[in-house]
């Protein structure tokens, strides 16, 4: 019960393993872009009133641990994250001033789990991911 949150008339603990993937699953979360969207992504779970707990992002996808109040639905949340971090990536790093539409970034959907009493579980997995997409990769070359 130490880590129960509160709002006006509500006591609670909502942990969410979200996993989403950039179109056509491209490796394109390094360089440049890992270095802002972990900000990014900071500032938009907060302005869902979420915290972003445990995260990382990976060259083809992004892990991440987050806290959403029971007052927004998960897809929301993802939604408003994944959107608004599509409109950041266009302004920084493509170079557009204009209204963003008509490309998407991301890839449509995206992976959920609840977190309960595992979750010390789940963070060790999200820190380790990238140690053993690695190692895997390591593998593949000698096959």
């Amino acid at each position: 019960m130490n880590n129960v949150q509160c709002l006006s008339h509500t006591k609670w603990e909502c942990k969410f393993h979200v996993v989403w993937i950039p179109k056509c699953r491209r490796k394109m979360l390094y360089g440049q872009l890992r270095k802002n969207l972990g900000d990014v992504f900071h500032d938009l779970a907060r302005q869902k009133e979420s915290r972003v707990l445990e995260g990382r992002l990976q060259p083809d996808h992004v892990h991440m641990l987050i806290s959403i109040p029971p007052k927004y639905a998960v897809s929301q949340v993802v939604g408003n994250m994944k959107g608004k971090s599509a409109i950041h990536i266009a302004w920084t790093c493509l170079g557009q001033r204009k209204n963003y539409s008509g490309m998407n970034f991301w890839a449509r959907g995206y992976f959920v789990s609840t977190v309960g009493a595992d979750e010390d579980v789940v963070r060790a997995y999200i820190r380790e991911q990238e140690q053993e997409d690695h190692r895997i990769e390591q593998l593949n070359l000698f096959k």
